[in-house]
């Protein structure tokens, strides 16, 4: 027998860890149940606490049925999971998931949105640790990754949901009615931003009846905005260069911000609901909406914040608060995702499953890899910030091109076994079947 043929011994089983989310208000899961087959099938076993995924309405029994065990003692699951799951994890959860950090050990991996450019300190010190992470956040805006792109998943839910938060704390109708007591005219709805939570903002506040308008400073969403029924607000500013933010919202310079609030002010004193999706990954939040224009907005109007968390768009915006300010209600609401977690959790899940297959499947996290997507999303291995873009928020030098923040001899993440591989191909093809989310096809931009 051939000493290059496989051994006939089963691969070593991969265990992943699934525990409860901490962040406050946090009801997402890192994975639904169907993910736990998909996983299964691949050879891998998932661990998951207790109760994880009772606040998206996924049962422990539903849990089990997949094929994955219950484990009650958190300590447990990061003691024996090589690779941890998480929705909000590192730098996206600093002081709550303060505890988890000292759970973590050498040679473990965790996957999950990190925040790695506002939390830069925190992925030091996962480094310092010797674990190795991958930050979501930080997927590539290409054809192949957009399986497993949860800014994008996630900002679909949040766009969705923000109307209808405008739409309940709104004292009027969205949609145009014509009775007997007369004609209701339609909610005017003002969308700032044309990514992924603000197209999706716009469908469904066209669906609810309102007229829409709405601003972006990437001249190409033009079209996307006509398409679903809505007006362009088009502003004769130098506009951002698509080609040089890799499909994600660029910072602009202060005074571009100056001017375009001067434009938009005829569209916003006359708008009943400003949904506010603007923000670029690491950065704070572009201030759109001063004080000066909502005091110029109707009486009884909405502004729903979705930028709150880091800073917010509107200039009194208060994070995690709702607030009237000159007869204007603010929504400063941060995390609305998890205000949806049974169909969050199910994408999240989708996206997170996927992004582990193909992990699995490649198998070197060295910071080397040929494929792009690993590439970008590795922050930390071998005990550095392997990161080009973290290192340089950390003031770190950057990694020569010999240089990979790990030793040549480090095993793989899984065992070269050709079953092994197979199976993770396998479940690749089946885990569609599985779930009743399609993500979308097209490249869309992020805003939120």
């Amino acid at each position: 027998m051939s000493q290059d043929a496989p051994s006939n011994q089963p691969a070593p089983t991969k265990f992943v860890g699934v525990p409860t989310e901490t962040f406050p208000d946090e009801r997402r899961v890192a994975i639904a149940p169907a993910n736990v087959a998909t996983l299964k099938k691949a050879g891998v076993k998932v661990l998951v606490q207790t109760g994880a995924g009772t606040p998206a309405g996924y049962a422990d029994d539903e849990y089990a049925s997949a094929g994955a065990e219950l484990v009650a003692d958190r300590d447990a699951i990061f003691r024996r999971a090589q690779i941890i799951l998480q929705v909000r994890t590192a730098g996206a959860n600093v002081e709550a998931g303060a505890d988890d950090r000292q759970r973590l050990h050498e040679g473990q991996t965790l996957i999950g949105m990190c925040d790695p450019l506002l939390g830069a300190g925190i992925m030091q010190d996962l480094a310092d640790r010797g674990v190795t992470s991958y930050a979501l956040e930080l997927l590539p805006r290409i054809t192949r990754a957009q399986s497993m792109d949860v800014l994008s998943s996630q900002a679909s839910i949040a766009g969705y949901k923000a109307v209808l938060m405008a739409a309940a704390q709104l004292p009027r109708m969205c949609p145009m009615m014509m009775t007997a007591a007369g004609t209701i005219a339609p909610a005017r709805f003002f969308v700032l931003g044309a990514g992924v939570a603000g197209l999706q903002a716009i469908a469904t506040a066209k669906r609810l009846g309102a007229v829409v308008w709405s601003y972006d400073v990437r001249p190409a969403v033009k079209e996307e905005v006509l398409s679903l029924g809505a007006k362009f607000l088009e502003i004769e500013l130098v506009k951002s260069a698509d080609t040089k933010s890799g499909g994600y919202a660029e910072e602009m310079d202060e005074d571009f911000y100056r001017r375009q609030r001067q434009a938009m002010m005829s569209v916003i004193q006359e708008s009943d609901v400003i949904i506010a999706t603007a923000a670029i990954p690491g950065r704070k939040a572009p201030m759109l909406v001063t004080k000066e224009m909502v005091e110029h907005m109707p009486n009884g109007s909405i502004i729903i914040d979705l930028a709150a968390e880091s800073g917010g768009n509107c200039a009194l915006t208060k994070p995690r608060e709702i607030i009237v300010q000159h007869g204007v209600t603010i929504d400063g609401t941060i995390n609305v995702p998890a205000t949806v977690p049974y169909h969050s959790s199910q994408m999240y899940g989708r996206n997170i499953t996927t992004f582990l297959l193909h992990l699995l499947k490649d198998g070197k996290p060295d910071g080397k890899s040929d494929d792009e997507i690993l590439r970008e999303t590795l922050v930390t291995h071998g005990g550095e910030v392997v990161n080009a873009r973290v290192r340089e928020t950390l003031g770190l030098p950057k990694l020569d091109d010999s240089s990979t923040g790990a030793p040549a001899t480090d095993a793989p993440l899984n065992v070269a076994d050709e079953r092994l591989s197979d199976s993770i191909d396998k479940a690749a093809t089946d885990k569609s079947a599985e779930q009743e989310v399609t993500e979308p096809t097209e490249d869309a931009s992020q805003d939120s």
